[in-house]
């Protein structure tokens, strides 16, 4: 497995910026309220589909607390001139509890790290650990004013549809069976979802039936980070 308890990936933004991508863990709360902070207005508005003020004691053990298999959170931060660790951004899959072969989605990118590269190294990663994971297909609701995700997601082939004054999408990961080699193939979905993702996109629920592990119990209703 790719992305594995182990899993620690470097990569250089376009700006020359040395990032580390691994598992969230439980010691990263305080960092993760500290980058909450650190977000605009309209990129809490975009990533929430509304307003946010802070990440509540819940929600920040919900966020840093996972399994590592129906939950699965992949932070990149860089060093500081003291060698201490700052969060740049986070993806996140969570397992839909009525649908194993389904998650939701989510990739937060902060605003100083944006349009660098980072979104589409997160999602790369991010899809990896949901397909290695038995996660195949994923949906879920956009904002209407949110055109450049819209025009992302219909590029790759993602059917996005409206009912009243909400609009959502669906998106399959499942690549060419023509690929040669399962490495192939998982390359291939990771790189469509990162045509597709956005730092403010946000992915939820598909439905498709498929062998996977238990789904988790009902976690409490906070944003994915």
């Amino acid at each position: 497995m790719l992305t594995g308890p182990d899993f620690h990936e470097r990569h250089v933004l376009d700006d020359g910026t040395e990032v580390t991508l691994r598992h969230i863990r439980p010691a990263d709360a305080a960092e993760m309220q500290r980058g909450f902070a650190r977000l605009s207005r309209s990129s809490r508005y975009l990533r929430f589909q509304g307003v946010v003020n802070e990440l509540s004691p819940e929600m920040l053990r919900y966020l840093t607390t996972v399994d590592g298999q129906d939950h699965v959170a992949l932070v990149a931060t860089r060093r500081d001139a003291g060698g201490a660790e700052v969060g740049l951004g986070v993806a996140r899959v969570v397992r839909v509890h009525d649908d194993p072969c389904a998650g939701e989605v989510a990739l937060t990118v902060l605003d100083e790290a944006q349009h660098k590269g980072l979104g589409r190294a997160l999602s790369v990663a991010i899809a990896r650990a949901a397909l290695e994971r038995g996660m195949h297909r994923l949906e879920g609701p956009i904002l209407s004013d949110n055109g450049p995700v819209r025009g992302l997601l219909e590029e790759v082939g993602a059917s996005v549809r409206r009912e009243g004054s909400e609009m959502s999408f669906e998106v399959d990961l499942d690549p060419p069976a023509s690929l040669a080699g399962p490495r192939a193939r998982l390359e291939a979905a990771a790189r469509k979802l990162a045509r597709a993702l956005s730092p403010n996109a946000w992915f939820a629920s598909g439905r498709t039936a498929c062998a996977s592990a238990d789904p988790p119990t009902t976690a409490p209703k906070v944003p994915t980070t």
